[in-house]
């Protein structure tokens, strides 16, 4: 592992804070025992120094952590409902994750106001390189080609010129610039793209788009984009959200990238814009259902690239996973404010 100095990483990645020292949360107490998820990469090891007099539990299997449960003060890693059903004194959750779903369909979590801790942002800037890559993959038309390359094929005019997308002076819009959204703005705008953006509050300005409005602009500024990338968690205002009538308000020579969820697309309706050219292409690293079945029309479409939800697999990216996990420990330990604190209701 190649540690960060966690201040930095703190800083650099713009983590948030709990508002408060976690000491004053009503279900806080000095801890006596947390369940940890521990793999060669991160072992338990790795973890004691920051929890002095508490009894770590490592785990890496399921039948494992289900039982060492009961009587844990908080879990590091994972969470399942059978987890859950297991705990009787559970007060606080870390995540090795962004998403909170295993966690937000577990009613009893939010009834009982217990703390959640998430990975938001720590993938942000891997995931965002992945974007340009999709970006400049359907922009020069790199899956064609190389679809070409294993039938040992030289198909010089395979893509026209006016089906390559220039980059420059192209017009990108990112939905939800948060901490994947923000790092893919940050790059399109050095690569001298015009940068829009959707956010929740619209009224809030980015550093790295040139304009940023609300939801209720998403169709008009998808008719100005050569490339929409979707960056945005699953919630009940985001589920759905990429329909027909959004397919349809993209221009016809445009390309859409998703790096958030699968089911915040509505598939159907995306296969059929592919398909009727009311869009150029797509680029998806997720998709619903996961995985994408072996016979589904979208692996064979010439118009699209797909890859198997690894926008943020990387080993710099479980670096930071475990280095965050370790300073929330000791924070939690210290009763000092945890990082990156999940709102449940907003569902991120």
């Amino acid at each position: 592992m190649i540690e960060e100095n966690i201040d930095q990483l703190v800083s650099r990645l713009e983590l948030r804070e709990l508002p408060y020292p976690v000491r004053e949360h009503p279900l806080w107490r000095p801890p006596r025992r947390i369940v940890v998820w521990t793999d060669a990469s991160a072992p338990l090891e790795f973890f004691a120094p920051t929890a002095p007099g508490v009894e770590l539990v490592g785990v890496n299997g399921m039948k494992q952590a289900v039982a060492a449960m009961p009587g844990a003060d908080a879990v590091i890693g994972v969470c399942t409902k059978e987890m859950f059903g297991a705990a009787d004194e559970l007060r606080w959750i870390q995540l090795y994750l962004a998403g909170i779903g295993m966690v937000a369909t577990i009613p009893a979590v939010q009834e009982r106001g217990l703390l959640v801790t998430n990975m938001q942002r720590v993938s942000g800037p891997d995931i965002a390189e992945h974007v340009i890559a999709l970006l400049f993959g359907l922009a020069r038309g790199l899956h064609r080609y190389q679809r070409a390359q294993q039938q040992g094929s030289w198909r010089n005019g395979l893509v026209k010129m006016d089906q390559v997308m220039p980059v420059e002076d192209g017009t990108l819009l990112v939905v939800g610039l948060g901490g994947i959204g923000g790092e893919v703005a940050r790059r399109a705008r050095s690569l001298g793209m015009q940068v829009l953006g959707i956010r929740a509050n619209g009224e809030q300005p980015h550093p790295n788009a040139h304009e940023v409005a609300g939801p209720g602009q998403l169709t008009a500024f998808a008719a100005r984009a050569d490339v929409v990338v979707n960056a945005t968690p699953l919630t009940p205002l985001t589920e759905q959200l990429y329909d027909a009538a959004f397919f349809s308000a993209m221009r016809r020579d445009a390309f859409f990238i998703n790096v958030g969820r699968g089911r915040s697309v509505v598939q159907p309706a995306l296969v059929a814009a592919l398909e009727s050219g009311l869009i150029a292409g797509a680029a998806l690293d997720v998709t619903d259902p996961e995985p994408l079945p072996a016979d589904d029309c979208l692996w064979q479409m010439e118009n699209v690239i797909v890859t198997p939800h690894v926008s943020g697999f990387t080993g710099r990216v479980r670096d930071r996973i475990y280095l965050v996990a370790r300073e929330n420990l000791r924070r939690y330990v210290s009763g000092e404010p945890l990082l990156s604190p999940v709102d449940l209701k907003a569902g991120y």
